[in-house]
Parts: structure tokens; C-alpha cells; sequence
């Protein structure tokens, strides 16, 4: 048998980097291996996307089972193609698309029916689908018409009509004479009305814009909600802790508020003594530290100590204590 080292590195380098580019296709397309994909790939027929798209969630129930894959045209409808893993679809099933955030975000909800398997490569017709109206687009739509809208004309077109009807009964005439100031009132306000619609599409433009943000945040926020609501045992019972700690202290200063008010009263006896005497208790502080520092020289030795005894023999005896106690100031 051949050594490795003995064969051509040619084929051995080529078989290598085909290995390696097909783990890397493998990789980048996992999700459409039949084992180790995103699960059984499906497909169902809208009559339009409502704002579906890829990566949009599937759900069954409430629960997430699944994601959009692509959302394509088909002539005149929409084909939404999606993976579902662990759950069952039968012949019957019926898709719709579904409002998953106030901001417009979307996801397919799925109501698995029948009595035998979906086949994938059978399409969800139309007639089992749903989607639904976006409010966001029913403003921008809105914005768009009114500002095509002559109201000036409009005014004079109520206008024509009120004067048309003006000998027709009471009712009908008021009606029109109604109209024409709602007329009248729209056409004055023209330009507010229509700023406000720009500002209402600018708003729901941000808003969709930044649908992602926002979600995060609600998202952040729920999950902080119930974390607190994990912890509301914890808290409680911190809460009822606290109130019972205090509640035994204050029993506890009321059951030895007789021993304790003595003892109080005279300490504050004392303090205010020590107040009152505290020049003198600082002038002896201040005399005491001479007498400090020659005890200490005495005694400093050792075992003995040093001491001087003035006195022991009277002045002027001959030549021995001619200067006395004081000395000769030398």
C-alpha cells in the first residue's frame, strides 16, 4: 500500500477544496436540506401580500412553527412560500395573514383541516385565504386622495346643488344647507386638513419604518413586565418582611422603654455635666502633661527609677549644698 506521502498532491488538494465548498453550500443553504433544513416547505395563494415577507413568522395556534421564505407574484395573485416543521397540515388547511404588532408587522396564521396529509407541492388556493386591510396604507391612500381633491370646486359644486333645491321641502333644503357649510367649513380648512394628512402619513411612514425598533422595545417591555411578575412572590414577601421587622422594633422599644428611659436620662445627666465642666477638664488635661513627662523620665530606666530629693540638707553646710535648692543658675 502507497504512503501518503507517496501520492500526487494534485488530486488530493482538488478532492480537498471540493469538500470544503460543498460544506460551505451545505451550510449556506441549510435550511433547504431535506433532514437538517427549516422543515417541509409549502405554499399558499393570496389575493395580495397585505405586507408579508420573508422571515415573517408561521404560526399554528399561537405557536410559532415555521417562516416565510418568499413572498413572490404569480399573474394576478400572490404566492407566500413558507416552511413548517413538527406540525401537521391536512388537505383542508386554510392560511391568513394576520396583524402581529400595531405598527403593521405581519405573520401567517395557519388552521390545520382535513382528514389526510397536505401535499407541499399542492398550493393553499385562494378560496382558503385571507388578508387582511392596512390601516398604514389606508392612510398613506387617504393622504393621497384628499390632496387630489379640488375642494374649492367641491364647494361650489354643493353650492349649485343647495341652490338647485332650494324650493324642495323643509327637510331635503335643510340637509343641503348642512352641506354646504360642511362644504364651506372643508374647503376653508383646506390646508390644515391637508397637513394633517401629510403629518399622518409622515407619522405611519416613520412608524413603519422603524417597525423593528419598536417591536424590540414592546418586546423588552413584556419580557420586563413578567419578569416582575416572576419576582412578585419575592417582593411580596420582602414587603410583608419589612412591615414585620418594623413592626417587632416598635415592640421591642415599647417593652424596654422603662429600662431604657433611665438609662437615656442619665446619660444625657452626664454629657451635660462634661459640657459644663469642659474648660476645666481641658486646663487639667494641659497640667497633667508636665507631671506625664517627668513620671516618665523617672521610671524610664527600667527596673529602678531616677529621682531627685531637694532639701535633705540645709544650705550653707561648708562646701557641701553651698547654692541650696535653686542652685547657682549655672
Amino acid at each position: 500500500m502507497r504512503s501518503f506521502r507517496s501520492r500526487n498532491p494534485v488530486p488530493i488538494g482538488l478532492v480537498g477544496l471540493l469538500t470544503i465548498g460543498l460544506v460551505l453550500l451545505a451550510a449556506v443553504y441549510s435550511d433547504d436540506l431535506p433532514i437538517i433544513g427549516g422543515g417541509t416547505s409549502y405554499s399558499a395563494e393570496f389575493s395580495e401580500a397585505a405586507g408579508l415577507g420573508p422571515d415573517d413568522e408561521v404560526r399554528i395556534a399561537g405557536v410559532k412553527v415555521g417562516r416565510v421564505s418568499d413572498v413572490d407574484l404569480d399573474g394576478d395573485r400572490v404566492v407566500v412560500r413558507f416552511k413548517v416543521r413538527d406540525a401537521w397540515l391536512g388537505d383542508r388547511t386554510r392560511a391568513e395573514i394576520k396583524i402581529k404588532t400595531l405598527l403593521g408587522q405581519k405573520f401567517l396564521a395557519l388552521d390545520p383541516q382535513g382528514e389526510t396529509v397536505l401535499d407541499p407541492g399542492t398550493r393553499i388556493p385562494r378560496e382558503r385565504t385571507m388578508a387582511p386591510y392596512d390601516v398604514l396604507e389606508a392612510f398613506r391612500g387617504l393622504a393621497d386622495t384628499v390632496n387630489q381633491v379640488d375642494t374649492t370646486q367641491l364647494a361650489k359644486s354643493f353650492e349649485v346643488i343647495s341652490q338647485t333645491f332650494a324650493n324642495t321641502p323643509d327637510d331635503v333644503r335643510g340637509a343641503l344647507t348642512g352641506l354646504q357649510s360642511l362644504s364651506r367649513t372643508i374647503s376653508s380648512r383646506d390646508e390644515e386638513l391637508a397637513r394633517l394628512l401629510a403629518n399622518t402619513r409622515q407619522i405611519s411612514t416613520t412608524l413603519a419604518d422603524r417597525d423593528a425598533e419598536v417591536g424590540k422595545l414592546l418586546a423588552d417591555g413584556g419580557l420586563l413586565l413578567q419578569e416582575l411578575n416572576n419576582r412578585q412572590q419575592a417582593i411580596s414577601t420582602l414587603l410583608t418582611g419589612t412591615q414585620d421587622l418594623a413592626r417587632e422594633l416598635q415592640g421591642l422599644v415599647a417593652d424596654n422603654n422603662a429600662q431604657l428611659g433611665p438609662v437615656l436620662q442619665s446619660l444625657d445627666q452626664f454629657t451635660s455635666m462634661l459640657q459644663r465642666n469642659q474648660a476645666s477638664l481641658a486646663q487639667g488635661i494641659q497640667k497633667l502633661a508636665p507631671f506625664v513627662r517627668q513620671f516618665n523620665n523617672a521610671i524610664g530606666t527600667g527596673r529602678w527609677f531616677d529621682n531627685y530629693i531637694c532639701g535633705l540638707l540645709p544650705p550653707s553646710l561648708g562646701p557641701v549644698n553651698q547654692p541650696g535648692c535653686l542652685g547657682d543658675g549655672s
